[in-house]
């Protein structure tokens, strides 16, 4: 006789990443969800100018904030997010890039 496992929804099988998030409490999950979604600075040229990931960012901010009752941040990150996707607004430039201009601009006078 073969012995088949079948997952049903009566008894769905759980696993180990399944049971992790089961053992964390929702502000701790929003707040692995907003790490995991921050841009580093080491990905910030990359992904500055990425809608769609600044939005995730903003929102899973506002997630962490509304969590913590603290509707004012939240809905400011929200707004944020929405205008990623809007666009209405748009990454700044570079702080590097904008120190070593400056400064190649008094250096030159």
């Amino acid at each position: 006789m073969l012995n088949q496992t079948a997952t049903t929804p009566e008894s769905p099988q759980i696993n180990s990443s399944t049971k992790a998030s089961q053992e964390l409490s929702t502000i701790e999950l929003a707040q692995a969800l907003a790490e995991r979604l921050t841009i580093t600075p080491d990905k910030w040229h990359q992904l500055k100018s990425n809608r769609p990931a600044r939005a995730r960012e903003q929102a899973a901010a506002a997630l962490v904030f509304l969590l913590k009752d603290r509707p004012e941040e939240a809905l400011a990150r929200l707004q944020q997010a929405a205008s990623w996707l809007d666009r209405s607004v748009s990454a700044p430039p570079c702080p590097d890039h904008g120190l070593r201009s400056a400064h190649a601009t008094r250096s030159s006078k």
